[in-house]
């Protein structure tokens, strides 16, 4: 597998990396099963493992530290923290107080005694950037964790983190981690240009728009299905766009010789501001097809035939980003005096 330089860390990473948010109860919950899963990733030739605090109450991390005992150094291993781990508003975020416990927290279970990225997994609205960036360059200093990264951020609070640091002279976000696929391009007109230009690496998640690309025709049985039937339901206006354009996609992908799963990703992997693509299997049938992505490069006559489908820096539901909407657009009080 391909590998390439993850931004400023230096830290060189694979083309496809390994997302274990479905490894507990919130997808496999059978350990041995996903730590079979987790050592094909890793016998594949993938090399950075993402998980984080959130996962399945923190099962996440506890699987992927059982399944890299013995094999720490051969692993660049990436968690995340900010999104809420109790009723205690003290339990979230990106206060100092809440990155020194949560990390604490996460490396107990990772069995680890340092983490190679470790990323806010949303924009803390509540706290002063330059107090988060402080917080975790003393982190750094401390040895408790070797680079730091955003996710989710917009492209103006990527640039405002930017300038903080360089004001305080602190270390600074080196990555962003970001939902990005042909269903959602909005990436490609603000973020990716930003994060090149700062010399961000860059990690997508859900290259496969939640199960909308993995090519099941019973998308409102699968198991992402269950927790959000809305966003499967192929009759709403939102879906029924997805629908037409994933049959488009799907004569594409067979006319090209792979499957739809697999242009999807070729297709993230392409963009040059892409550093890694994070999947995410629950399976070890959905990891063994997904692989392949890793070797298949899309022609300039296919990357054109998928901007004909759904135009470049656009997304066909606005929803999909859910839980990085700003406060002041999801709460009304915040828009009035």
């Amino acid at each position: 597998m391909n590998r390439r330089i993850l931004g400023g860390t230096g830290i060189s990473v694979s083309d496809l990396s390994l997302g274990a948010m479905m490894f507990g109860a919130m997808g496999n919950p059978d350990h041995e099963d996903s730590v079979r899963i987790i050592h094909s990733a890793l016998d594949a030739g993938i090399n950075l493992i993402d998980t984080a605090d959130v996962y399945s109450a923190g099962e996440s991390e506890e699987i992927v530290g059982t399944a890299i005992k013995g094999r720490r150094d051969d692993v660049v291993l990436a968690s995340k923290f900010g999104l809420p781990m109790g009723t205690d508003p003290n339990q979230r975020g990106a206060s100092r107080r809440w990155i020194i416990q949560s990390v604490e927290n996460s490396l107990r279970r990772l069995g680890t005694d340092h983490l190679d990225l470790y990323q806010l997994h949303r924009p803390d609205h509540d706290t002063d950037v330059a107090e988060t960036l402080a917080a975790l360059s003393d982190l750094v200093q401390a040895g408790k964790i070797r680079a730091f990264g955003s996710s989710m951020f917009p492209a103006e609070t990527i640039v405002e983190a930017q300038w903080a640091a360089e004001r305080r002279s602190t270390h600074g976000f080196l990555t962003e981690q970001l939902m990005y696929s042909i269903f959602t391009r909005r990436p490609e007109a603000s973020v990716f240009p930003v994060a090149q230009r700062h010399n961000l690496g860059v990690l997508t998640f859900s290259p496969l728009n939640g199960g909308w690309l993995s090519g099941r025709a019973d998308l409102l049985s699968s198991h992402r299905a269950s927790t959000r039937p809305n966003h499967y339901d192929p009759t709403t206006v939102t879906g029924a766009a997805k629908a037409a354009a994933v049959g488009k996609l799907s004569a594409l992908a067979a006319e090209a010789g792979m499957t739809l799963p697999q242009l999807a990703i070729a297709f993230v992997r392409a963009h040059p501001a892409v550093t890694s693509v994070l999947i995410g299997p629950r399976t070890q049938e959905q990891l063994d097809s997904l692989l392949p992505a890793a070797e298949l490069d899309l022609s300039a006559d296919v990357l054109d035939r998928i901007d004909e489908i759904v135009p470049p820096g656009t997304e066909l539901d606005p929803a999909d980003n859910y839980n990085a909407t700003p406060p002041a657009i999801e709460h009304a009080h915040l828009r009035r005096r």
